[in-house]
Order: structure tokens, then C-alpha cells, then sequence
């Protein structure tokens, strides 16, 4: 039923089905998946495997994990090695058991996938066309790893595609987290101070869905240029040591570790509630918080309350993982649409152009084409019945010198 649901609001998706039914773009390749293992992210695996998919899946977070949905692809006939709730070791299993089949395309989010394919699978790499980043975190590992001339095979930034960056990092995680915090605390967010941590793409979402509940927004970032834009925007710019004073909630969105860490739960007010909508759950120094805590116990499901020296109680939502899936269930159907879109064309992509692609050393991360950026966009505006104006060759003349 979850993917059924999904399956009418994804129109884009629809289309690459009928497509990739026709054509087998991936006929005969094994596909290995690392993505929030939900219902979008199950729709997805139905349509690579519609194209000729051998599909090896997994999730990319222990907590977002649904199980009706993984049992559900299992009875479609794909791979499924994930559970709701997996111990680090069980999570660390999982990834091994879509790598060990020696995938040629990996698609990947956070980075969990390729790091290990390089550390424990290096055997298999000439298997690999390349693979796909979904998340700003996987990408700045990748970058990483690129610049140190240690990855093997091309990388396509997914996630720095206009269509995806723009509209799900922004659209997307401001709602689903604030979809996750309200299921979760069932607490008013209007007249309170909300301490949204980095104003990238998704703190921007976070932060204007706040401003729009009616709350006073508070942000906090290492980046002088959004600083600055965030207060343009009218919100509070300050230290995160000064804000910890402030904020009835605090949401990090950095890719960072250490963002709130021990001092900053001393200075919290009684109640105060923190959550992570960053990839890693090491934004919020969860353990620091256990540590330092005199007791602990469960508020609601998906909230612990962790009780200081001072009497103050500091509530933690999902663990300090992301809170948007481990609390909720992840960006709305049309947004992930457009994303996975991205993801599928651009490994259609990878596979038609496995001699075109550069390997060398240094240069393994690619953009994805704007071309596909591009029939992204146009494939949603044609779906919403808008209509775009088209250069004459005397405008492209003019602009380009065509």
C-alpha cells in the first residue's frame, strides 16, 4: 500500500518505468543501493529493476529502515539485506552483502557503499562502471577521497544537480523535518526560538518552514556568505555557545560533527529539544549528553530525556539521527520524484557512457550533465501542465554568439 501511494504522486518515475521496460538500459548489470529504505526508495528499485536490474539493497541509516517496505521488495523478487533497528554491525553486514556480489553500478547515499568497496571489496572495483552520490555528506567524502587520488572509479554528484539540491534539500528536508518533530513531540512550534544549525540548502528549507509555524529563528554557521544571507533573509545570526541559551528547539543541518556538544547542553533551558537532520548522527554529541546525564528515560517513542546535574532535562529525538526518517517518513513523494529521476537517468547515463567517463586518478567525481538536469526540470513542468518560453535563434545568437 506505502508503495502504491508513492507510485501515483511520482509521475516521473511512471515515465522512466514505461521507458525501461522497452529499452533495458541496465539489462543484465548488478545494481547495489544504499538509500533510506522506504517506500520512494523501494519504488525506485521496482523501476531500475524494470530496466534489467539485478538489485542488491540496503538502507543508509538503521533507524529509517521500514520493514513492511523491505519485505515487500523481497516478495518482488530483489535483493533486500536491512532491518529496522540493525546494530552497527548488523548495518555494517548489510552494506558487505550488496558489495560481495561485485556490483557494476553503486548507488549511494552518505557514502557507506563506496567507503567500503575501497577498504574490504578493492577485488571487485574493476567490476564497477561507476556510481551515484545522493547527499552533500557522501559528496564531501568523495571529494576527499578524490583529491587524495584514492578513488577508483567515476562518481556522479547527484546531489549537486540543480534539480535536486535546489528543490530537495530545500522543499524537502524543511518539510519532513518539521513533519518528524511535530508527529513526534506533538509540541507548538509558533512563539518559540528555533536554533537551526548551517544555513545551506536544507538549513534554509528548515529554517523557513520554521519562520512560517511561527517561530523566531535563530541561526548559527561557520560560512561568513550564509551568515550574512541568513540575516538578509530576517533571521537572528549568532554563536551556537549563545544560542544554546536561547532555543526551546535546535536542529543541526551541517554535515559537521561536534555541533552541539557538552557545554552547550549545560546552558540549554529545562526542555529543551534537539534533533539531527544530517546525514551522520554525530552532529549532536549524543554520548557526551548520556554521559554527563544523572538519569534517563523515555518521554514518548522516538524521545529520550536526559536529566543534568542542574535539574535541567534535555530531550533527544530518533537517537540524533535524522530525524526527518527516523522519526517520519522522509521528503514528500514529488520531491523524491525529481531526485530519484536524477539518480536513474544518470546511471542509465554512466552505463551508456562507460568508455567516455574519465578513470583517471584525481578525476573520478563528475557532475551530473545539465542535459539530464534539464529533462528533469522539463518532465516535472510538463507533468504540472506549465508551458516555458523557448529562444529564437536570433535570442541564442545574441546571448551565446550561436
Amino acid at each position: 500500500m506505502k508503495i502504491d501511494w508513492v507510485r501515483h504522486h511520482m509521475p516521473l518515475l511512471n515515465g522512466l518505468e514505461k521507458e525501461f521496460k522497452e529499452t533495458l538500459p541496465f539489462k543484465g548489470l548488478k545494481v547495489a543501493l544504499s538509500v533510506h529504505l522506504e517506500a520512494k526508495t523501494a519504488y525506485l528499485c521496482e523501476v531500475l529493476a524494470s530496466g534489467g536490474a539485478n538489485m542488491y539493497v540496503t538502507g543508509s541509516n538503521p533507524l529509517s529502515t521500514q520493514d513492511d517496505v523491505a519485505a515487500a521488495l523481497v516478495h518482488e523478487g530483489l535483493n533486500v539485506f536491512a532491518w529496522y533497528g540493525a546494530t552497527a554491525q548488523e548495518y555494517e553486514d548489510h552494506i558487505r552483502r550488496v558489495l560481495e556480489i561485485g556490483p557494476n553500478i553503486i548507488i549511494d547515499d552518505g557514502g557507506d557503499l563506496v567507503n567500503m568497496m575501497h577498504a574490504e571489496y578493492r577485488h571487485l572495483i574493476p567490476e564497477v562502471i561507476g556510481g551515484c552520490e545522493e547527499t552533500t555528506t557522501g559528496i564531501l567524502r568523495l571529494v576527499a577521497l578524490n583529491k587524495a587520488g584514492a578513488l577508483e572509479f567515476p562518481m556522479m554528484l547527484v546531489n549537486n544537480a540543480d534539480s535536486k539540491h535546489l528543490f530537495d534539500n530545500r522543499y524537502g528536508t524543511g518539510q519532513s523535518v518539521w513533519d518528524g518533530i511535530n508527529r513526534t513531540t506533538n509540541l507548538i512550534v509558533a512563539g518559540k526560538n528555533v536554533v537551526v544549525a548551517g544555513y545551506g540548502w536544507c538549513g534554509k528549507g528548515v529554517a523557513m518552514r520554521a519562520k512560517g509555524l511561527g517561530a523566531e529563528v535563530i541561526i548559527t554557521e561557520v560560512d561568513p556568505i550564509k551568515a550574512m544571507e541568513a540575516v538578509m533573509d530576517g533571521f537572528k545570526v549568532m554563536k551556537m555557545d549563545q544560542a544554546a541559551k536561547l532555543g526551546d528547539f535546535f536542529i543541526t543541518v551541517t554535515g559537521c560533527d561536534g555541533v552541539i556538544t557538552e557545554n552547550h547542553f549545560l546552558s540549554m533551558k529545562d526542555g529543551a529539544i534537539c534533533c539531527n537532520a544530517g546525514h551522520f548522527d554525530c552532529e549532536v554529541d549524543v554520548a557526551a549528553l548520556r554521559a554527563m546525564a544523572v538519569s534517563e528515560k523515555q518521554a514518548r517513542k522516538n524521545i529520550m530525556g536526559y536529566k543534568l546535574s542542574n535539574g535541567n532535562t534535555i530531550y533527544i529525538l530518533a537517537e540524533g539521527r535524522l530525524v526527518n526518517l527516523a522519526a517520519g517518513d522522509g521528503h514528500p513523494a514529488e520531491i523524491m520524484d525529481m531526485s530519484f529521476a536524477i539518480q536513474a537517468l544518470t546511471a542509465k547515463y554512466l552505463v551508456e557512457n562507460r568508455d567516455k567517463v574519465a578513470r583517471e586518478k584525481g578525476k573520478m567525481v563528475n557532475d551530473v550533465p545539465v542535459e539530464i538536469d534539464r529533462d528533469v526540470a522539463s518532465r516535472k513542468l510538463n507533468y504540472w501542465g506549465c508551458e516555458i518560453d523557448v529562444l529564437t535563434p536570433e535570442q541564442r545568437k545574441y546571448l551565446f554568439g550561436e
